[in-house]
């Protein structure tokens, strides 16, 4: 049986969309804005908001006017007689004439399944009983009651009396009806109503228009949006009235207060002061990427979540800034402590927050990050504007919050920073703040750097750690090379809003169910690929569901968009939101959607393996844009491509680490591009990302297919087999771990819950396919009985990935924020999953009685995860 759950969804009348000054001078009342989770702001909060409409420059950093932003609406498509399919009515004709509704009567069909039911009287006249002819009237029945005496004589009022009757007897024939499924069931074939699944498929694909997420996206990258700053904001603004547009259910902006920091003009310095001769300055900052007549204004140079301080020391290189680079210099002699070091982007350490978190612990003083031509540049190919790669003054800025650690707000860990919340960590000793300062900078001004390293240390011979940079001699660099001077003074904000953007679609069966849709909004500057593809193909997916909406369609479970803010400094909107609704979440969400970065190339990839045969299913009906001839599917089983777990460095870590949702990331990824630059921008998708924005068209195909799929799918499309096969294998990986380690630990007990999980799955997954075939068999049609078993088996089918957090054991020893027993960021490879992330870091540390207690404890949980698939 399913647990009966209370409706969270109330629903709401359509709202007024408001001009773009109630946009952005008031609160507009089509739409709702939340202080946090589930709270809805009364008048004097209002006021607050609308003071803050704005948000105040932060020493230096401005973000852009009213005025500069006044076409945020200019994008919206018309509602006249003109646009295309301008009303539901004329939408309802082109699906009409697509054949989307069943044989019948369309418009009987589609008034049954739009309009409400009023009240129960109105309800029962309308039901026709094939045996209603041969009832007695009840003029009948009182023509033939014997009279008596006047003075015994009892005179009811016969019309109550047949209406008490009538109702009685309607009332026992539905009962008897929905015992017998003949009431019920049999008025309704499996699907939405009078859409058929297909055609809605067809619809979908055939109605993307790869303009409109052109249009998104040139809007979306008209100015800078840094989490927090007004340009974010007005984009808020913006999105929340496309929702609205679009006709989902309560949409509005959800409010949280965190810690951010900016910088300062004038607060940054890197410089050679000794010796005088090589005295020597950074410019740091990167040229315009637009002419000065274009109006977009660009954001400075920085790294967010970095350490404020004024730091000296001698230079030296220390290639990735890994720790086996580190371990290298030590190994050759060469000292770090109080240096500031120079290392370089990507390589043996992905993450920047860990090239700065090694330099720490060896000793070093600061850290400066720069982008090397061999890695993004000009070695790789022509770079912008004549190419796709970094130029020479391109800068990679970015987060250097300890993610793998801490994953939101780093001063709320574990709950939501909402506006009344009064607690608050300290930034001093925080696990997911690193304790040096720290810079990036462009390959052009680490040459002058590189080149006064000559004749110090170590003259490098080793090619994987010699750069790309042009007229330098690589040396290492020791104690005795030139004195660099980094500073690094920023405004450090304990409480900037931020702002999420939601709505929703509410489903019909399910309503308290949901698939999750999300992608980030804010950027370290225009962001045309990190987020601005994903941002405008989302757009595009929520129109399509509109005009679905429109036409009277609805899903079995409930649809929630999400635009976040704040992803860039450490997912910090999706976490607080995870945060203050986890109890609901852990019950009720079915799966997470995450798009960050839609197109950067044109090799499509997934993570989470759950979802491997829904997504290969969708990818049979997506043809290759580069291709034309064969499917995206036909592709990955050429490439034998198998989806991995997750890792890190998105809106997904929430969801599945914390909140125990089945979550799924995808893109089509390429070679590298300006990432994180101001050469990130819509000229670089326009010309080299996407010409003709083909690959964002096919990936708006394959994120609304897989809505469709999970929303509107009778039995949800997971995949325990697949799942139970990867479980296996991280086993044997873990198993390699260990040995490689010479970690005295067995994993006996977790290779044998893993075998049971793959024997739980085989027979769950049985009982789906003979659901199938007894619907199918039945020509489309399910039992009541059938209906509850099937809404059971959907419910045990999502609450796996949630029984298998460790909320007794108070998640992993050494960062609790982080739950679930097989998956987290890896501690030093933040991108990459650490599967059973317990035992991995105990193992990593040498804590051999703590990895084999987290054996202990996962092989628990999987076993029970795995037993409650069938109980």
């Amino acid at each position: 049986m399913v647990d009966e759950k209370p409706n969270k969804y109330e629903h709401h009348d359509s709202l007024p969309i408001p001009t773009y000054e109630e946009a952005t001078s008031s609160r507009p009342s089509s739409s709702q804005s939340y202080l946090g989770p589930e709270q809805v702001s009364h008048d004097a909060e209002r006021q607050g908001l609308l003071g803050r409409s704005r948000p105040q420059p932060h020493n230096g950093y401005e973000a852009p006017t009213v005025e500069s932003a006044r076409s945020s609406l200019d994008f919206l498509p018309s509602s006249g007689e003109s646009s295309r399919r301008a009303s539901a009515e004329a939408l309802q004709r082109e699906i009409q004439q697509m054949d989307v509704e069943e044989p019948g009567d369309p418009t009987s069909r589609a008034n049954r399944f739009s309009k409400r039911i009023t009240s129960l009287t109105h309800t029962l006249s309308s039901i026709n009983l094939p045996f209603r002819q041969y009832l007695p009237s009840s003029q009948y029945i009182r023509a033939r009651i014997p009279s008596f005496p006047q003075i015994l004589r009892f005179q009811p009022n016969w019309i109550i009396v047949g209406r008490i009757f009538a109702i009685f007897l309607v009332v026992g024939i539905i009962w008897l009806f929905f015992v017998s499924d003949l009431f019920a069931v049999r008025n309704r074939r499996m699907g939405s109503g009078m859409f058929r699944p297909d055609d809605l498929r067809n619809y979908v694909q055939s109605h993307i228009d790869a303009d409109n997420i052109r249009q998104n996206l040139q809007h979306a990258t008209q100015y800078d949006h840094i989490a927090g700053t007004e340009g974010s904001y007005f984009l808020a603004k913006w999105m929340e009235t496309s929702f609205i547009q679009s006709g989902l259910d309560n949409v509005g902006l959800e409010r949280f207060d965190v810690y951010l920091n900016y910088p300062k003009k004038g607060g940054r310095r890197v410089a050679i002061i000794e010796p005088p001769e090589l005295a020597w300055e950074a410019k740091i900052e990167e040229e315009l990427a637009y002419p000065p007549e274009f109006e977009a204004q660009q954001t400075m140079v920085f790294h967010g979540h970095s350490k404020t301080g004024n730091v000296t020391g001698p230079l030296v290189y220390a290639n990735y800034g890994s720790r086996e680079d580190f371990k290298q210099l030590k190994d050759s002699g060469i000292d770090v402590a109080g240096s500031i070091v120079l290392v370089r982007y990507y390589g043996t350490q992905a993450d920047r927050s860990l090239k700065v978190k090694a330099a720490e612990q060896a000793g070093a003083a600061g850290c400066i990050i720069y982008s090397d031509p061999a890695d993004d540049g000009f070695r790789k190919g022509e770079p912008f504007p004549k190419g796709r790669y970094m130029p020479a003054d391109g800068v990679q800025r970015g987060s250097v919050t300890m993610s793998s650690w801490v994953v939101g707000d780093v001063l709320s860990p574990g709950y939501a920073s909402t506006p009344g919340e009064r607690r608050r960590d300290s930034k001093e000793s925080n696990p997911g703040l690193v304790n040096i300062p720290s810079i990036p900078l462009a390959w052009r001004d680490a040459q002058k750097l590189l080149q006064a390293l000559k004749g110090h240390g170590k003259k490098i011979e080793d090619t994987k750690t010699i750069g790309g940079v042009p007229d330098v001699e690589w040396w290492t660099g020791d104690s005795g090379s030139p004195i660099v001077h980094l500073m690094n003074d920023q405004v450090e904000k304990d409480r900037e809003s931020i702002y999420n953007v939601l709505g929703q679609i509410t489903g019909l069966e399910q309503p308290e169910k949901s698939i999750i849709v999300g992608n980030h909004r804010d950027a370290w500057c225009f962001g045309a690929v990190d987020p601005g593809s994903g941002t405008a193909v989302m757009l595009e997916v929520v129109r399509i569901f509109g005009e679905l909406i429109k036409a009277g369609w609805r899903p079995l479970r409930t649809i929630e968009f999400a635009s976040w803010d704040g992803e860039e400094y450490n997912m910090i909107g999706s976490t607080e939101h995870v945060e203050g609704r986890i109890a609901d979440l852990r019950r009720d969400a079915f799966a997470y959607l995450n798009v960050d970065v839609a197109v950067a190339g044109t090799d499509f990839k997934a993570e989470g393996p759950i979802f491997e045969s829904a997504l290969y299913h969708v990818l049979g009906r997506i043809i290759d844009p580069a291709d034309g001839n064969r499917t995206l599917r036909q592709i990955w089983e050429e490439k034998q491509y198998r989806m991995a777990g997750l890792g890190s460095g998105s809106d997904f870590v929430a969801f599945l680490d914390l909140a125990g949702t089945s979550s799924l990331d995808m893109s089509f990824d390429g070679p590298p591009f300006p990432y994180h630059s101001c050469y990130d921008n819509f000229d670089w998708m326009d010309k080299f990302g996407d010409p003709g924005f083909h690959y964002h068209n096919a990936l708006a195909q394959i994120w609304a297919l897989l809505i469709l799929d999970l929303a509107d799918q009778p039995l949800l499309p997971f995949d325990f087999n697949v799942y139970a096969r990867e479980v296996g294998k991280y086993v044997n990986g873990l198993q390699k771990y260990i040995e490689d380690k010479k970690a005295p630990v067995d994993i006996a007990p977790l290779r044998d819950a893993a075998d049971k999980f793959v024997a739980n799955a085989k027979i769950f997954e049985e009982w789906g396919e003979a659901w199938t075939k007894a619907v199918a068999d039945s020509g489309g049609y399910e039992s009541s009985a059938m209906a509850i078993e099937r809404m059971g088996h959907n419910t045990r089918m999502a609450n796996f990935e949630t029984n298998l957090l460790d909320l007794d054991g108070g998640g992993l020893p050494t960062r609790p924020q982080f739950k679930h027993t097989i998956f987290a960021p890896d501690l030093w490879d933040t991108y990459a999953p650490a599967y059973f992330p317990a035992v991995k870091d105990a193992v990593e540390v040498g804590e051999w009685e703590g990895a084999k207690k987290a054996v202990g404890r996962a092989a628990e949980r999987l076993a029970y995860a795995g037993s409650k698939l069938n109980h």
